[in-house]
């Protein structure tokens, strides 16, 4: 029987407590894995000055698969998230949430079975965020067809592997027509190459109430990353919380799989923690590595363990971190009855990653600039024309400014001046442009926007009232 070595991360705050219970509970039921330890968290930061040293990063290289517990973020400030900082060292670019009920934890629902993959890497969580002026702050949210089209395919083989029904794609198109718009054209795309399988998109605010009121409409969704961790969290409401919703995420050749929910130092140390999530998780794992006769095997014996009263204290029970491990050990069914359900992984999951394209060969000119600036008021001096390029629009908040209206409302310190050209644009243009207006705007930002050959602007309209 092949061995499986996995890097294991306990994590810190309630980590140590609930990875420990796995490892028993994977010793008991002779699950065919080799832990390697590793280490992040807030004592790696003390010790090393970093809280993810390289020796984590080696170990997940080496063994491509890990079971990650969690590790506590500061909020406002100190170190970036741990878990974004991995799954993007990885390209792990599909987050996985299940959503099924469990027998035994009750809440409003008890017919869930949904399954949430989530964008992973790009959206505002690429973290490119910069200070335009003392009262605005920017972050950019990046789509790209490529992370688009990695995480939607993923999501159709996904549903094709497990015979699943549907995928819907939940977005925002309607008002972020060019993000949300990339990410639905990638989804309409790559569904007709899954004929066998119904697509259908939503926009997220509908796909939330639709959650709430009529769960059963949706079976596997697939989301930009905001959206997606947003929903994901509803979606665990559903089935009791936090503490009972796994979570895997998926990049070409590497998983890393952890429980979702923080790493609650207020608990820890106390014995009371919930192992639920994080046993789900494993077992998440164990399917992933196609060991599904020993993720069914311990998946029953935390059902029936849940079912039989014997919960924390979380779910209503008053059973410790230990009882629940030793509860859920002593309902394990026998060996023989599952393990022929193994199949062993033969290779990792990957998908094609699209190659990136030069906007000459897409046909894209420039016929403008968007030029951002810092003023305390609208600026009276804006030239009106530089060489090819005619102001078109002022504006501030996304808002066109008609000038009569500039001195009878209330307007950041940040504004906007689109100038827009008859003829496609050069490099000279540009440069020509930046040195005129220099002198007169303290400008932050300058955005080339572009039209294709066929006249279509692939630039957003500025909103008039």
């Amino acid at each position: 029987m092949e061995i499986y070595t996995v890097t294991l991360i306990r994590g810190d705050g309630i980590g140590p407590e609930i990875a420990e219970s796995v490892v028993e509970i994977f010793a008991a039921a002779e699950v065919p894995i080799r832990w390697e330890e590793a280490y992040a968290g807030l004592a790696c930061l003390e010790q090393y000055g970093t809280p993810i040293p390289e020796a984590t990063l080696e170990s997940i290289r080496r063994n491509r698969v890990a079971l990650k517990g969690p590790t506590t973020t500061p909020v406002g400030g100190g170190h970036r998230s741990i878990n974004v900082a991995i799954r993007k060292a990885f390209e792990l670019f599909a987050n996985v949430r299940p959503a099924r009920s469990i027998p035994g934890v009750q809440t409003r629902y008890n017919d869930i079975d949904l399954i949430l993959v989530r964008e992973n890497i790009e959206d505002t969580y690429a973290g490119v965020e910069y200070w335009q002026t003392p009262d605005v702050a920017e972050s950019l949210r990046i789509i790209s067809r490529p992370g688009s089209s990695a995480v939607i395919r993923y999501a159709f083989d996904l549903a094709r592997r497990l015979g699943r029904r549907k995928v819907t794609c939940v977005h925002k198109a309607n008002i972020q027509k060019v993000s949300d718009g990339l990410f639905l054209e990638c989804f309409r795309q790559i569904a007709q190459e899954y004929p066998d399988i119904e697509s259908d998109d939503i926009l997220v605010d509908n796909a939330c109430m639709q959650l709430v009121m009529r769960p059963e409409r949706f079976d596997v969704m697939v989301l930009p990353n905001l959206f997606g961790d947003i929903v994901s969290d509803l979606c665990a409401g559903l089935i009791g919380g936090l503490g009972v919703a796994p979570g895997g995420n998926i990049g070409n050749g590497y998983a890393v799989f952890e429980a979702v929910h923080g790493s609650a130092p207020d608990i820890a140390g106390k014995g009371i923690a919930n192992p639920t999530a994080f046993i789900l998780s494993a077992v998440q794992m164990l399917h992933h590595l196609g060991l599904h006769g020993d993720a069914e095997r311990i998946e029953n014996a935390l059902r029936y363990t849940l079912v039989s009263g014997i919960k924390t204290r979380d779910l209503g029970g008053n059973a410790n971190t230990r009882e629940f491990t030793k509860a859920i050990i002593s309902n394990l069914p026998p060996c023989a009855q599952v393990r022929a359900r193994n199949e062993p992984m033969t290779e990792p999951y990957r998908t094609p990653m699209l190659a990136p394209r030069s906007t000459e060969g897409e046909g894209w000119q420039t016929v403008g600039v968007d030029l951002f600036f810092h003023a305390l008021q609208p600026p009276k001096d804006l030239p009106q024309q530089v060489g090819r390029l005619t102001l078109r629009t002022l504006s501030n908040r996304g808002v066109a400014l008609e000038p009569n209206q500039r001195e009878n409302r209330y307007l950041l310190n940040w504004y906007r001046a689109r100038y827009l050209s008859e003829q496609p644009l050069h490099d000279e243009d540009i440069a020509e442009f930046l040195n005129r207006v220099t002198p007169c705007v303290a400008w932050t930002t300058l955005q080339r926007l572009y039209r294709t050959h066929d006249g279509i602007d692939l630039f957003s309209p500025i909103l008039v009232e």
